[in-house]
């Protein structure tokens, strides 16, 4: 059975670090583009960053770019998002999701886990 369980999220004061991670299981990971997703209250799904299977290339929104690193451990098949300097507009839910790479449509996502950056 597929499984993309998030943990790290919490309440973190502006300019804190905060790490995301995604444990992922029952399904070949490493061959999967993994991203984080966020999305605020009333706001669209952004993508806040993304890495590749074996190769590790990353992407990051503008918005994270930066501040944000993505990274992955296949042997773990787990991935991470190491969150600096966190703004207050950085408060969302974060998915973890699994993309096959030959789609462009996500395949699975985890249950979210919450971001609040506040004072």
């Amino acid at each position: 059975q597929v499984q993309l369980v998030e943990s790290g999220g919490g309440l973190v004061q502006p300019g804190g670090s905060l790490r995301l991670s995604c444990e992922a299981s029952g399904f070949t990971f490493s061959s999967y583009v993994m991203n984080w997703y966020r999305q605020a209250p009333g706001e669209e799904r952004e993508l806040a960053a993304a890495i590749s299977g074996t190769t590790g290339v990353t992407n990051y929104a503008d918005t994270v770019k930066g501040r944000f690193t993505i990274s992955r451990d296949n042997a773990k098949n787990t991935v991470y998002l190491q969150m600096n300097s966190l703004k207050p507009e950085d408060t969302a839910v974060y998915y973890c999701a699994a993309r096959p790479p030959w789609s462009s449509y996500v395949k699975y996502w985890g249950q979210g886990t919450q971001v609040t950056v506040s004072s």
